[in-house]
């Protein structure tokens, strides 16, 4: 399972960072990170992923992710491994039973993402930008506690 996780977030980077038109383009790129999957098992993460096809300013269409200002594309991006390796949080700050996230910018919904994922009991939900993540926790939870298990979820968190 945890291949699959981190193969879907692979797919989400690559999404994110490159045009790409069709399934073959997505199953290269995909090799090129180390994973070797069935057009099948690719269509299958693209659904569970909710990938749509929209079009760009030059009339092609591409694979888009549902939230696209989520996940915004980058010029000249770097290889997806080196991407998902480096931390992109910054700091956390709470306010009675919420906290804002800063990361810095296109990691807020991989962040958002993981904390979600994370069965964290007392953490409701999230809402991510492109640098920021909304973090509704439950009442009466001290914040040690909240950070203490962000730690297992949130690279680089100190």
């Amino acid at each position: 399972m945890k291949v699959k996780k981190s193969r879907l977030e692979t797919l989400r980077m690559i999404i994110s960072s490159r045009e790409l038109g069709n399934q073959e383009e997505l199953l290269a790129a995909l090799q090129q990170e180390g994973f070797k999957l069935t057009q099948a098992t690719l269509s299958r993460d693209l659904k569970q992923l909710k990938v749509a096809k929209a079009a760009t300013m030059n009339g092609n269409y591409v694979y888009v992710l549902p939230n696209a200002t989520m996940y915004k594309r980058v010029s000249s991006p770097a290889q997806i491994k080196e991407m998902m390796q480096v931390p992109g949080f910054i700091s956390i700050q709470f306010s009675g039973n919420m906290a804002v996230i800063r990361t810095k910018p296109g990691y807020a919904s991989s962040i958002a993402y993981n904390i979600d994922n994370s069965e964290i009991p007392y953490i409701l939900g999230t809402i991510a930008g492109d640098d920021t993540i909304f973090m509704v926790i439950q009442e009466n939870i001290d914040e040690h506690d909240v950070v203490t298990a962000l730690k297992k979820v949130v690279p680089n968190m100190v």
